[in-house]
């Protein structure tokens, strides 16, 4: 293991002094990292037949956001980086698999974690905590009900506290079921959207370019949620997520902004993927 972590940390010395840092930035813009797949997992978990869901495969996804001000960074992925071997390789744990460790990736996009201003995730399920640690010199923004179940004595749900434990003692911005504008200039906004779990939270982001978009989370997981209004059996209050969503989407309508699931796996097809970017 610390073979593997010697190995990783120099290719990403070495990325870093291969290129030149990134110029800033005159608006905001969205690097996107692949963090693998969940392959297998019964659609009857989010209250559907088999036959009423196009593609059950998952897809674990995470984000940059780049700002004249500063940096995002949202989510951290499914499989560790000190996973993967020297060798490379895919890296496969239980129903979660991944190809490409994340903080490369991150690398070649022009930053290392101890340069990335901010640090958010939607939630606390494994799934999206892998590399947390790596952020923790970062300002964690965070809703106060989620990291009070994170830091509980028996965290609940799907878990694991280990890849996250130095956020405990991070620099943290604690949100009460609150937005925040994380840049002061309404381009970069975590909302609150608790329900999945106690605080989850997504990410509005207003791009020059593309237009506004929403870092969705775990708010769905499929598009078919959308058109069907069905709820996940595992969430923490179904009704605190109707009325999340219900909230997201009236944000949509008032700013026509673009949803990304980031399960969906035909979202992200379509979606450029570092170090290209989209802005």
């Amino acid at each position: 293991m610390r073979v593997t972590v010697f190995v990783l940390v120099a290719g990403l010395g070495a990325i870093l002094t291969a290129q030149q840092r990134p110029a800033a930035v005159p608006s905001p813009r969205i690097y996107v990292f692949e963090n693998g797949y969940i392959k297998g997992l019964s659609v009857k978990l989010f209250n559907f037949a088999p036959d009423e869901i196009a593609q059950p495969n998952l897809v674990n996804i995470s984000y940059l956001v780049v700002h004249p001000k500063g940096t995002l960074q949202f989510d951290a992925g499914a499989v560790a980086d000190s996973q993967f071997t020297a060798g490379g390789g895919p890296v496969v744990a239980g129903i979660m698999s991944a190809d490409r460790p994340l903080l490369p990736q991150l690398a070649a996009a022009g930053y290392r974690p101890s340069e990335v201003t901010y640090f958010a995730m939607s939630h606390y399920h494994s799934d999206h905590t892998a590399n947390a640690n790596a952020f923790a010199g970062a300002t964690w923004i965070v809703q106060k009900a989620e990291r009070d179940w994170m830091f509980a004595d028996t965290p609940q749900g799907i878990v694991q506290p280990a890849s996250y434990s130095a956020l405990r003692n991070a620099k943290t911005r604690v949100l009460d079921n609150e937005d925040l504008d994380v840049f002061g200039d309404g381009t970069v906004r975590v909302i609150s959207t608790p329900g999945h779990t106690p605080g989850h939270q997504v990410v509005f982001v207003r791009l020059a370019r593309r237009g506004p978009v929403i870092l969705a989370g775990d708010l769905y997981h499929y598009p078919e949620e959308i058109t069907t209004g069905r709820i996940p059996t595992f969430e923490f209050s179904a009704d605190q997520s109707r009325a999340s969503r219900a909230k997201v989407l009236e944000l949509m309508k008032q700013t026509r902004a673009e949803l990304w699931i980031e399960h969906d796996i035909a979202t992200h097809e379509r979606l450029p993927k570092a170090p290209a970017f989209v802005e």
